[in-house]
């Protein structure tokens, strides 16, 4: 396979959840999403996409059973690069909410398209500062293009997706279509890729908030929270692996996400919806 995709092995499924890492800081997430997702029973294939990492990062989530796959970034204009820079796009569009980390390159989401270019026949797709609490086979069956509300502050976010989980169905003639109503002249794409996605599937289905439950939620609005019913905790804004204003609120939340980085063990919903 090539055009922009370089796959490190083959495919021994249909479908498959993919993620996307392009710093070793996203590595570090991913480990633990991979490490979720096993725990579930899954027999999908696991897939990052990758653009440059060290060996050793690769070598490790090999070690995971995860199928590797090299990319480059879309091939867009230089116009379209300048809009899309850090510096600007947080100038025009800052972040008000909550803390982007450092590593967190804003033209780079992008390359998530390139999952429409995969040899599988269904995708989920899932950011790397996730994990998977519950097995979530059955996000294979929803149909294309499907994701859950941007819910994290008020019930008026319920008309915007958030694009931390989808599901999709690759096919060639998608991403190519996909790439010409991208990089239009003079197109800003605010909220990057969710923007994008948005635009390109306005009938977009949804999803239940529990299978992207943003992590925000947990303070602002705690009557939604029910442990046993979340099946995909998403960690915006701040990631759990930093030091950062936020993780004292959020320290059940980073203590779940550290079990499953690691080896365990980790806790059963219902105690942590029951606590002794």
């Amino acid at each position: 396979m090539s055009n922009g995709i370089h796959p490190k092995s083959k495919a021994r499924s249909d479908r498959a959840f993919v993620t996307l890492a392009t710093n070793p800081d996203y590595v570090t997430g991913a480990g633990a999403l991979f490490r979720s997702l096993k725990r579930t029973g899954t027999a999908a294939d696991l897939v990052m996409l990758y653009t440059d990492l060290p060996p050793a990062e690769v070598a490790a989530m090999q070690a995971l059973d995860v199928r590797m796959v090299q990319v480059d970034l879309l091939p867009t204009s230089d116009q379209f690069n300048a809009l899309h820079a850090r510096d600007r796009i947080h100038g025009n569009a800052p972040f008000t909410k909550g803390e982007k980390p450092p590593f967190h390159t804003p033209l780079d989401n992008f390359a998530k398209l390139r999952l429409w270019q995969l040899d599988y026949d269904r995708v989920v797709f899932i950011d790397a500062d996730a994990i998977v609490l519950q097995n979530i086979d059955r996000l294979f069956d929803y149909p294309e293009f499907s994701a859950a509300p941007n819910v994290y502050e008020s019930m008026a976010d319920f008309h915007r997706l958030n694009s931390g989980v989808f599901t999709a169905r690759p096919s060639a003639a998608t991403f190519d279509d996909m790439l010409l109503r991208l990089d239009q002249p003079g197109a800003f794409w605010r909220r990057t890729d969710q923007t994008f996605l948005e635009s390109y599937f306005p009938n977009w289905h949804g999803l239940p908030v529990f299978d992207n439950m943003l992590q925000y939620v947990w303070f602002n609005m705690p009557e939604l929270w029910r442990w046993t019913d979340i099946r995909i905790l998403h960690f915006q804004y701040e990631k759990p692996w930093q030091d950062h204003a936020k993780a004292d609120k959020l320290r059940p939340l980073i203590d779940l996400w550290r079990a499953h980085a690691g080896d365990g063990p980790v806790p059963d919903l219902r105690e942590l919806a029951n606590p002794a």
